[in-house]
């Protein structure tokens, strides 16, 4: 399986996108189900987001259209469900997210460093690379030469191969220390970081504590749940998990990723009741079927 970050799948968007909506709710709520569900609940579902029923419906058919939604009729009803290619990508990048924050083995001080030329008239192939990069854990040092004090080397490579960049070149190494020397880890804004957990914190802390007191129901824990891990999965993308050796102090990732799985775990069966709520009104069997998954079991599947 190619790494998630080749899918074709809904950009990650402030405000959840109708497209990237669908398939969070099917991957939250419906992974891994032959049966179809109902368009008009899928619809109802964006509904509880603020998503138009015209809005949802193009949804729909771009994502099939795409490849990631299969579609079948019975009548003049249509049904939906994730095809098994948009199912698999979206389990690798939810494991990926979930696992985020999670603590590491030390760092044997070797730093993943990919080098690589990409002509001027190809900028469609270096932004598609540069995507990757990130996905995988990089960040640039200088413009064609990124460094990652986790990624595989290999995961690297076979990103190269697939996107046929061959001026490349990928090899782990230790870093000289001097002072007039810049640092690989001077790779990321360790600032700009701060700031994006304190942000977060500051948004979800409040609504830890509301969820401790069972004062949130089942509509608001559907809405609050999909717009948590829609506001966690941007942080992979910026901090790719760098070790505790190269971190500042007091550093907010696991008091972040702590308040993530709490609040993603104890709304789960909140959110499932909404959503077989919604499914219930046009199909009741299908409605039993609805299932939530938690970090736990997300972690375990992988």
């Amino acid at each position: 399986m190619n790494d998630a970050a080749t899918a074709d799948l809904p950009r990650f968007q402030a405000g959840m996108p109708p497209q990237h909506l669908i398939t969070t709710l099917l991957g939250d709520y419906w992974f891994e189900r032959e049966e179809h569900l109902p368009s008009a609940a899928l619809v109802r579902l964006a509904g509880e987001f603020g998503v138009s029923a015209v809005a949802a419906r193009a949804a729909l058919s771009r994502l099939t259209r795409r490849d990631l939604l299969e579609s079948s009729k019975i009548g003049r009803r249509t049904y939906y469900r994730l095809t098994d290619r948009a199912a698999a990508m979206l389990s690798q990048g939810v494991h990926r997210v979930v696992s985020f924050g999670l603590d590491r083995e030390p760092w044997d001080g070797h730093w993943a460093v990919a080098g690589f030329s990409i002509p001027e008239d190809q900028r469609d192939l270096r932004h598609t690379l540069r995507t990757r990069l990130r996905w995988l854990g990089f960040a640039p040092l200088y413009d064609g030469l990124w460094v990652s004090p986790t990624a595989r080397p290999e995961a690297v490579v076979a990103a190269l191969s697939e996107l046929k960049v061959c001026n490349a070149t990928v090899f782990r190494a230790t870093a000289e220390e001097a002072a007039w020397l810049r640092s690989p880890h001077e790779a990321w804004d360790f600032d700009l970081l701060r700031r994006g957990y304190d942000d977060f914190l500051a948004r979800y802390e409040p609504l830890l504590a509301r969820v401790r007191q069972g004062t949130v129901g089942a509509a608001e824990a559907l809405v609050a749940r999909s717009e948590l891990m829609d506001a966690w999965r941007a942080f992979p993308g910026l901090d790719p998990g760098l070790p505790a050796e190269l971190l500042p102090a007091d550093w907010p990732r696991g008091r972040a990723r702590a308040v993530f799985a709490e609040i993603y775990d104890t709304l789960g069966p909140l959110a499932e009741i909404r959503v077989r709520q919604i499914v219930a009104e046009f199909d009741a069997d299908l409605a039993a079927l609805v299932r939530h998954h938690s970090t736990a079991t997300l972690l375990a599947a992988a």
